[in-house]
């Protein structure tokens, strides 16, 4: 823990002692990363900037989450910043990277906050933030007069559903799984003890894992054997993380992207066909 601590405190006297950047050199840096992928000018970028991480991170202790964690979700958000940053709107990155680190931090408090997870929505996340300040600012004749709830529902324009939600996860504590369940004949017994198992059985998860990778060979043979073009089509199409538009597609394939979508529409047709092949009885007994 003092190791920690130690490297925390050292990495916080280190981001205080970078340099500032001036905005022309700010903007070179932004170019070089977005245009050419220059790995030295975003490191300079983000080392430039850490101190703004470390400054939100300070503001954040308040939800009770470890410094350290903190700033490493800001320099995660810096990152996404960089990422998406465009240098010329004209704003300067320590702005549009503020925003980044404070969603970053947000996400990460929201999630560690409770053992029951805190919904990550828009109106959540306000409530979560601003709920007790709010709450500071009713008097008492504000929460007799009407429901709790449908004040503070007013005053932060959200639902009121959400609120009652939020209202009753932050005036409870989390409870240890691990703690005794209480006196008697169950002393002894921890709460993790009563806990059912309604996952599926070891021979149906073995088997269903089978079935899984015996279709996914299936799927990935059935698209080996299309022509080159069908294949890259549905390749890009379906099987990347971030799919690829017709119309990105048609134009390096040098087609319309009405003519992608007829060559994919044949290929999905020929994978169906040759998949029920493979499923096939007879196919599945040689």
């Amino acid at each position: 823990m003092e190791q920690r601590d130690a490297r925390t405190s050292q990495f916080i006297r280190d981001a205080m002692k970078r340099e500032m950047l001036e905005p022309q050199t700010e903007y070179a840096l932004a170019i070089a990363w977005r245009d050419q992928r220059d790995e030295a000018a975003l490191h300079r970028l983000i080392n430039a900037y850490s101190r703004l991480a470390v400054s939100v991170a300070t503001r954040f202790r308040r939800y009770g989450m470890p410094l350290d964690d903190l700033i490493q979700q800001g320099n995660l958000g810096l990152m996404r910043a960089a990422e998406k940053y465009d240098p010329e709107n004209g704003a300067r990155f320590s702005t549009y990277a503020a925003w980044w680190i404070r969603a970053s931090m947000q996400e990460y408090v929201m999630r560690n906050w409770s053992v029951v997870r805190t919904a990550t929505n828009a109106s959540q996340k306000k409530l979560f933030f601003h709920l007790r300040k709010t709450l500071s600012k009713l008097d008492d004749g504000e929460a007799r007069n009407e429901a709790l709830a449908t004040t503070v529902a007013r005053e932060l324009d959200v639902p009121e559903a959400q609120v009652e939600i939020m209202l009753g996860r932050m005036s409870g504590q989390d409870l240890s799984l691990n703690s005794p369940q209480g006196s008697g004949e169950e002393d002894g017994r921890e709460w993790m003890d009563t806990i059912e198992d309604d996952g599926p059985a070891t021979e149906d998860h073995v088997l269903g894992d089978m079935e899984s990778r015996r279709r996914r060979r299936m799927l990935y043979s059935a698209v080996g054997d299309l022509p080159d073009r069908e294949k890259r089509i549905i390749t890009e199409r379906h099987l990347l993380d971030v799919p690829r538009t017709l119309a990105e597609l048609g134009a390096e394939l040098g087609i319309s992207k009405e003519r992608v979508r007829q060559l994919e529409e044949r290929a999905m047709g020929r994978i169906t066909a040759q998949l029920r092949q493979d499923a096939s009885p007879e196919r599945l007994r040689a």
